[in-house]
């Protein structure tokens, strides 16, 4: 256990509150900060859902993902405590949108996006140097996967490269400043958060 996790809670406690304990001693050291990046990425996600069957998934995922971004801009880690629910979340509430809209080849895109994804993510983590991509990124992987793809292939690539370039840029930026050496590591996380809000935005604005 790194120095910045919190404490184990009580293996005797029910899964779920387990759960929700650990969730909970992630999100409070932060809490404030957390509370106004939520905020706004909730009004984001209402505004690039419609509203629509797809509002509940887009809530879900500014609010977890607000939180998974400051935690990582600030510790370097993706706390499996609000990553793996995420994915279940991402998973059952797009089932939902495809009920509701009677989209079920979006649903079956989304699965493959969100597996195609991780498994880019998951080449990387084994061939990239150390610092690039951490674990905890090809875990959210999916969960971003499925969503920018349940719109189509090219917002899944919209958001993917959005990441990739924002990180580019700050990067450059860190080490025209002498904020950041060359074996620097810098959180990646946020920029694939950012990423995806770019690229359900272009599908949004694009009509995807």
């Amino acid at each position: 256990m790194s120095p910045t996790e919190p404490p184990a809670t009580s293996p005797a406690a029910p899964f779920a509150v387990r759960l929700y304990r650990r969730a909970r001693g992630e999100v409070l050291p932060y809490a404030g900060t957390i509370a106004v990046v939520a905020a706004l990425a909730v009004a984001w996600a209402v505004w690039a859902s419609g509203p629509g069957w797809l509002t509940p998934a887009y809530v879900v995922l500014a609010v977890v993902g607000a939180a998974l971004g400051v935690i990582d801009a600030r510790t370097h880690r993706l706390p499996n405590a609000l990553v793996y629910p995420l994915t279940w979340a991402m998973a059952a509430l797009l089932a939902l949108a495809a009920l509701g809209t009677g989209d079920w080849a979006a649903l079956g895109r989304a699965a493959l996006g969100g597996l195609a994804f991780f498994a880019v993510y998951q080449l990387l983590y084994h061939v990239a140097p150390r610092g690039g991509i951490g674990y905890g990124d090809v875990k959210l992987a999916l969960s971003l996967g499925v969503v920018l793809t349940w719109h189509s292939w090219t917002t899944l690539l919209v958001g993917v490269f959005a990441a990739h370039i924002l990180a580019g840029v700050v990067a450059i930026v860190l080490l025209l400043g002498r904020r950041a050496g060359w074996k620097t590591g810098i959180a990646f996380g946020p920029y694939m958060l950012l990423g995806a809000v770019v690229g359900l935005s272009w599908a949004r604005l694009s009509g995807g």
